[in-house]
């Protein structure tokens, strides 16, 4: 069954572990939420915000994140493949640590 999370107020959410796999974030707010360890595959997280939110080791092959607020998320040790939409913006080739950009 795919969970329907369209639009929830989850901030500062503890969600470390989560099975979401598949589950309709789109347009959700997830600023700080803890998703360490969750399984985001092939969820949609279109236009969600997902700032200062800690993302570490989360599994987000085929995830749909274009549009997503990525500002200060923690993004180290992401699963991710070919299939994951990013934001035009966005590059996770570029990002370092804490999901800044590299340093030159």
């Amino acid at each position: 069954m795919r969970v329907n999370l369209r639009g929830a107020d989850l901030r500062g959410a503890t969600l470390d572990r989560a099975d979401l796999e598949s589950a309709d974030l789109s347009n959700a707010d997830l600023s700080g939420a803890d998703l360490r360890l969750a399984r985001l595959r092939g969820a949609s997280l279109q236009g969600a915000s997902l700032s200062g939110a800690d993302l570490r080791l989360a599994d987000l092959t085929g995830a749909d994140l274009r549009d997503a607020a990525l500002d200060g998320a923690d993004l180290r040790g992401i699963l991710y493949d070919e299939t994951t939409r990013w934001s035009e913006a966005f590059d996770p080739e570029a990002t370092g640590p804490g999901g800044q950009p590299k340093a030159d």
